[in-house]
């Protein structure tokens, strides 16, 4: 409505199946849904749904929750400007992540995040934490855990940043492809929602998910495994893409860094996936697959 003055917009609600699933349902997200096995479309299908059904003209998305082939009709229309991607760790008695006392416990249900805290900190308890932004933050304040780790991007979108203890760096927990990213789908040959999304695409921001997404894609790995993505803009046109697949029972990280033209991140991120794959990867992916 900012870019175009006098168009209105109508916010419709719409609740995500994978909103609806009872919490023990989550222990396996891999098992609920989504085409690749990976669980992901549960929070995309009913907004997808109401698009092809032409209840609405836009779904907005976050999109480390977009799975990568998109149904019949339908597409992305734009990558807005990232928020911050990091992750969040939030406690009410410890300022960093670092400070927890051994054998604390952190919650969080996130493979990615499980496997990551636990090589910097194996002597933490890690435990499964699921529901949304406020029910998690609810079951930290009833002392359910010493800690919890949330997207940042979430909580600064809520206005609740004063509960940010520590921003996790990359290097300690390397975000999720597409964390901290909104996307907006449409559907295919609307040319006028098109014109009126062209405005919120950010350059940047759709290279650099572009890049991780590409090393989801190739890597097939869904939410079977602990994997993570991330790019950076550097400037003078060049990308750096980290990416990580772990051990889902804490037995090993592998790396992988690729640097290439902004212009190309499909192709950065194929290069970063293979370096995976050529380490062992796609072993650890096969494993936890079956």
């Amino acid at each position: 409505m900012a870019h175009h003055p006098g168009l209105e917009v109508e916010l419709v609600g719409v609740k995500a199946e994978g909103d609806l699933l009872p919490e023990e349902s989550f222990a396996s997200l891999s098992k609920e849904g989504g085409k690749d096995g990976s669980g992901k479309g549960l929070f995309v299908k009913a907004l997808e749904t109401a698009l092809l059904e032409k209840r609405v003209d836009v779904a907005v998305h976050s999109m480390k929750d977009v799975p990568q082939d998109f149904p019949a009709g339908l597409r992305l229309g734009a990558i807005c400007a990232r928020a911050d991607p990091r992750d969040a760790f939030i406690s009410n008695r410890y300022r960093r992540l670092d400070d927890l006392p051994e054998g604390a416990v952190m919650g969080t249900s996130s493979l990615r995040r499980q496997c990551q805290i636990k090589a910097r900190r194996p002597d933490l308890r890690v435990e499964n934490l699921r529901g949304n932004v406020n029910t998690r933050l609810s079951k930290l304040d009833e002392g359910g855990f010493d800690a919890i780790i949330l997207a940042a991007a979430g909580l600064l979108r809520l206005g609740l940043e004063e509960r940010i203890a520590e921003y996790i760096p990359p290097e300690v927990c390397l975000p999720a492809a597409g964390q901290g990213a909104l996307g907006v789908e449409m559907r295919v040959g609307d040319e006028r929602c098109a014109a009126l999304l062209a405005p919120l695409e950010d350059a940047a921001a759709s290279c650099c998910v572009r890049a991780e997404r590409a090393v989801s894609a190739r890597l097939q790995g869904g939410c079977h495994a602990p994997m993570a993505a991330f790019a950076e803009y550097c400037g003078a046109g060049e990308l750096h893409l980290r990416a990580l697949v772990g051990h889902a029972s804490g037995g090993g990280i592998l790396r992988a860094e690729a640097r290439g033209p902004h212009d190309a991140p499909e192709t950065l991120g194929a290069k970063a996936a293979d370096d995976l794959l050529a380490q062992g990867a796609g072993e650890i992916l096969k494993d936890a697959r079956s």
